[in-house]
């Protein structure tokens, strides 16, 4: 097995000058930066008093989720000769709160509209999808279900 390594800095943003003093003394909003990239602004679900302006943590799980599969269907796709002029994904997930305020991820699915070269054998760029959650590292990785619904057309 070989090893990777990930790190980030998370950084609270949210002290509008008393800190955490009362609950409404700040806000939600803070920043997720990776060495040698740009800090990325986010905040809590607006449910929960976040900044509906900014990314959040699910808005971030849900896309590395897409973004993981896009990434191996791209790849997956140019092994088996078939040629992609386009994807788009628009994903959705579906969580649980629970009454003690806990919450979860019990489903997502994605929804790729993808446009394959003319001459793109359908059936094997249909079948692709379901070999992708052997090898995303992000799929591999959550404890919920996930589905797919892809669309296919055909252009330049």
């Amino acid at each position: 097995m070989k090893h990777h390594a990930y790190t980030a800095r998370i950084r609270w943003t949210g002290n509008t000058g008393q800190g955490t003093a009362h609950y409404r003394a700040y806000t939600r909003d803070w920043e997720v930066a990776v060495p040698g990239k740009p800090p990325i602004p986010c905040s809590n679900d607006p449910m929960l008093g976040g900044n509906p302006a900014l990314m959040n943590p699910e808005d971030l799980l849900l896309s590395a989720l897409g973004a993981c599969h896009m990434l191996w269907y791209l790849h997956l796709a140019a092994e088996a000769g078939i040629t992609v002029t386009a994807y788009e994904d628009t994903p959705e997930g579906t969580g649980e709160l629970a009454p003690d305020g806990a919450a979860r991820f019990v489903a997502a699915t994605l929804r790729p509209r993808i446009t394959l070269k003319p001459g793109a054998d359908l059936a094997r760029a249909e079948a692709i999808h379901h070999e992708i959650h052997k090898v995303c590292f992000i799929a591999r990785s959550v404890n919920f279900p996930v589905s797919i619904e892809p669309a296919f057309r055909i252009g330049g």
